[in-house]
């Protein structure tokens, strides 16, 4: 993994520097979704698209196959997740074991940027709160439409700025946000059709999970102390990010067809 890739990686995960990597699967242990909400993107698969057991989707930063595991659960469909951390990618593995679906998921270690050149025939690509990991997001775009069929779909799950604010405002600093008009006029540019958009973030207990976060940077202190500043950093971008999507930002989540 070159430096480029940790650092869009160490971006994708909230963290402000590459040491951190190793350390992100203890760090998130206690967490399985990771960014994406799988109801709303199960919502849209089953209200959009005709579903087959021949229909194919692809997930290219899947964490710990949260998204995929539940869309084979329940539509019965073949899953591709891909991640560059190994432990998510045994992670999910084993959930998807456990959940009896392992015959319809296939999940690998690899780069995201390597699979766009490499996969492609999807019914359905899923880029779920993954950052800037594929470039910025003309080129983000442009790499997942290769991945699609002709007609086929597009699942992004974003935030972006609302009116009248700007990045200033943004407590979380490695990221910078478009405007809702912003993204309209690449999907227009890049061929997309927008066929659903949900908008709001769903209930979710952020302050539990950044409790065990906490609790398990702790935990790394006391055996790194040399790298206090780095776990108690990341404990920060990660209430600062949470601030900023229950005050600063709207979170959203896409379906979007290729014209």
């Amino acid at each position: 993994m070159n430096e480029e890739t940790k650092e869009k990686l160490a971006c994708s995960l909230t963290a402000e520097t590459t040491e951190l990597i190793p350390f992100l699967p203890y760090l998130l242990q206690d967490l399985w979704e990771l960014g994406s909400n799988p109801r709303d993107m199960i919502r849209l698969i089953e209200k959009h698209m005709s579903i087959s057991r021949d229909t194919k989707i692809l997930d290219l930063a899947c964490g710990k196959g949260a998204v995929l595991i539940k869309i084979a659960a329940s539509l019965g469909v073949n899953v591709y997740g891909f991640d560059l951390i190994p432990d998510f990618i045994e992670y999910a593995k084993q959930k998807a074991t456990d959940l009896k679906v392992s015959p319809l998921c296939y999940f690998v270690c690899a780069d995201a940027n390597d699979v766009v050149n490499s996969e492609t025939d999807f019914d359905c690509v899923i880029f779920g709160a993954a950052g800037n990991i594929l470039g910025n997001p003309q080129e983000t775009l442009n790499k997942l439409i290769k991945t699609i069929k002709p007609k086929g779909f597009i699942l992004i799950d974003e935030a972006y700025l609302p009116d009248g604010a700007t990045n200033g405002k943004i407590k979380y600093k490695n990221y910078e946000y478009l405007t809702h008009e912003q993204w309209m006029q690449l999907f227009k540019d890049s061929g997309l059709k927008l066929v659903e958009e949900t908008s709001g973030i769903e209930e979710h207990d952020f302050d539990s999970d950044n409790k065990a976060i906490a609790a398990r940077a702790k935990e790394l202190i006391a055996k790194h102390p040399e790298k206090q500043a780095i776990f108690e950093g990341y404990v920060q971008s990660q209430l600062n990010e949470c601030a900023d999507l229950e005050n600063s930002l709207e979170g959203v989540t896409w379906i979007l067809q290729k014209i």
